[in-house]
């Protein structure tokens, strides 16, 4: 009889696991696929052109110590801006480290001090000064040209308008655009380099005509940064058109199937052998006793 649940409660587990990886979760992802807001690709990566030649608006924001900063007070150089929150867990922290890794670079492409740049947090009011100095230290940003800033939330909008920034709030986090607005030292917006992984060159052509006081030339077209650019900094996958699941969540919830149906056939294991014991116990008639005559 042992046996026999041992035999149920494996095609148990193993009926819990095919269900979970083979048809729950395509039917989750088809469900999250069509109930769940995105991002227009299109209009986002729109956006960012049309504001070239544009100045944004003196915003005042809060450095990592909390001070007021104007965006005017970084006009004199050339500036990289970057939108950033703080609470992704992937793609912000990647992009932000291919950024230093860049800039790095370019240090050495153009002599130190000639640019600025300026990461903002645009989740408000999570982004506070205190978790961007703690995001800065947690990447090692230690750049002396670049600021993270924190904006009160109510000139995120006009803010992140102003700069052709484009996200949507989902539940995994936000969508948004991936790149970096690169303004002139007069703080005109001179172009937009979008790109999960950048590089010292792809920043150094538009840094080098700025310093050289020449126009910068667009040389992308719209098809070609659509094909090129990752724009969504959440667990969307863009290459299946699905939201990403989180497989390690999934196991833990089999494992823990897994733990309770075994609980479950232990105690029925125990269960059957105590009444087996009892039986047997039953079966055992005293011998019977002579006859008196």
């Amino acid at each position: 009889m042992r046996q026999v649940v041992q035999r149920i409660t494996g095609n148990i587990l193993a009926g819990v696991a095919a269900a979970a990886l083979l048809t729950g979760l395509p039917a989750r992802a088809e469900e999250t696929k069509s109930t769940v807001a995105r991002l227009d690709e299109a209009a986002a990566l729109a956006a960012g052109p049309a504001v070239i030649g544009t100045t944004p608006p003196d915003f005042t924001l809060l450095d990592r110590q909390g001070k007021p900063v104007r965006l005017s007070q970084y006009r004199g150089k050339p500036l990289l801006v970057s939108f950033i929150y703080t609470g992704c867990f992937e793609i912000c922290p990647t992009s932000t480290r291919v950024l230093h890794e860049a800039v790095k670079g370019l240090d050495k492409l153009l002599s130190p001090n000639q640019f600025n740049v300026v990461s903002i947090g645009f989740n408000q009011p999570a982004d506070s000064p205190v978790a961007l100095r703690s995001f800065a230290a947690q990447y090692r940003i230690t750049y002396p040209n670049w600021e993270f800033l924190s904006p009160h939330a109510n000139i995120v909008a006009p803010l992140t308008r102003s700069f052709g920034f484009s996200y949507l709030a989902t539940p995994a986090g936000f969508d948004h655009v991936l790149g970096v607005t690169v303004l002139d030292a007069d703080g005109k917006i001179a172009t937009q380099v979008w790109g999960e992984k950048l590089t010292a060159q792809q920043l150094g052509e538009p840094l080098r005509q700025l310093l050289g006081r020449a126009p910068v030339t667009q040389r992308e077209t719209l098809a070609d940064l659509l094909e090129r650019v990752r724009i969504l900094c959440t667990v969307y996958d863009p290459d299946t058109g699905t939201y990403r699941f989180k497989y390690a969540l999934i196991m833990e919830i089999v494992g823990g199937l897994a733990f309770f149906l075994t609980m479950i056939w232990y105690f029925v294991g125990e269960l059957l052998r105590r009444r087996r014991a009892r039986s047997q116990r039953q079966k055992v008639v005293p011998a019977p006793q002579g006859v008196l005559r």
